[in-house]
């Protein structure tokens, strides 16, 4: 898939869970917009699966974890040492909840250069305390906000990434319509409207057109089901949210931490979501068909459910396509 920078896409890297088998790796994925990449969670293997679907470990623009459970952490380790011998000048910013900073620490402390370890800069997030998500990090493009999760006693969160609303596209003819210089365009699209050298003041709506929606996304991965967080993941564009048990195991799910494919339907139910991507698969479930099995629960609940998969890469743009969430979807790169 080519990746449009004017575009949101969420590309799959791993989405198994603590055991990785040999065609599923532990958890990751990449957001990308407006030619930032975002890397969330940081399972084993993670260098291969960047080189693998070419994803620069250069253009990593900020990284986000979860949790710092071997499966979502430990490729961090390895990725520090490489972007160390590679050399890099720009600052590597890793968010995750308390015990990150530490962690980060360590790691350039025992796989990276002395140069290094002044820009691999890790930052703790606790929200447990606030009813409301804690803003993490914010830029011209996207507002990233933590909200807590509930995964046994581990400190865990979960991610909203909210795209800022594009600016309005300059309607030419209009603007040719009423001789308005080239030099008021920036202006216009910045929502202002404009008077001409005779009084007439052109409304703005009059000399732009709406640009698309702006995308939203939200990470919820390891937790149990957990429905007071349904505000934090309101109507966002795409929701993944662990599905690592068939409902038939919702006691051991519930027991670990976990949540079932139907209980993560519920949660976009509720939540009212655009679109529902099923991850962190146990791998008790080895067979595609077995996959299936769990996407089949969450359809039976929430219609717009996609299954993870190594590579999958989503364009935002598509999620409104009905054929994408078919019973018999092929599960290939989208």
């Amino acid at each position: 898939m080519e990746f449009n920078s004017d575009k949101m896409y969420l590309q799959v890297l791993g989405c198994g869970s603590a055991r990785p088998l040999v065609n599923r790796y532990p958890s990751s994925c990449v957001l990308r917009l407006r030619g930032k990449t975002f890397l969330i969670d940081c399972g084993e293997g993670i260098q291969t699966q960047l080189m693998r679907y070419r994803v620069p470990v250069a253009d990593l623009h900020r990284i986000f974890l979860t949790h710092l459970h071997g499966d979502h952490a430990l490729g961090l380790p390895g990725l520090m040492s490489t972007l160390s011998l590679v050399g890099f000048s720009h600052p590597y910013h890793i968010y995750g909840p308390v015990g990150t900073e530490d962690f980060i620490r360590r790691v350039v402390l025992y796989f990276c250069s002395e140069e290094a370890a002044s820009n691999i800069i890790g930052h703790d997030i606790d929200p447990s305390h606030s009813e409301e998500p804690v803003e993490v990090y914010r830029d011209k493009s996207i507002r990233v906000t933590a909200f807590a999760l509930r995964h046994r006693d581990v400190p865990c969160v979960g991610y909203r990434f909210d795209e800022t609303p594009l600016l309005p596209h300059l309607d030419r003819s209009m603007a040719d319509f009423y001789d308005i210089p080239v030099a008021y365009f920036g202006r216009i699209k910045a929502g202002e409207d404009i008077t001409l050298e005779d009084g007439t003041v052109v409304p703005n709506a009059r000399l732009t057109k709406p640009n698309r929606p702006p995308y939203s996304f939200a990470f919820c991965s390891d937790t149990s089901f957990l429905p007071k967080i349904t505000p934090h993941i309101k109507g966002v564009s795409l929701l993944y949210h662990e599905a690592t048990y068939m409902e038939a195991e919702r006691g051991k799910a519930h027991k670990r931490g976990h949540s079932t494919a139907r209980e993560a339907a519920e949660m976009a139910r509720r939540a009212e979501v655009g679109a529902l991507l099923i991850g962190h698969f146990s791998s008790r479930y080895k067979t595609e068909a077995e996959i299936e099995g769990l996407r089949g629960e969450a359809l039976e609940i929430f219609p717009k459910t996609l299954r993870a998969k190594e590579g999958l890469a989503i364009d935002f743009g598509q999620l409104e396509s009905p054929s994408l969430y078919a019973p018999d979807s092929k599960d290939e790169t989208r």
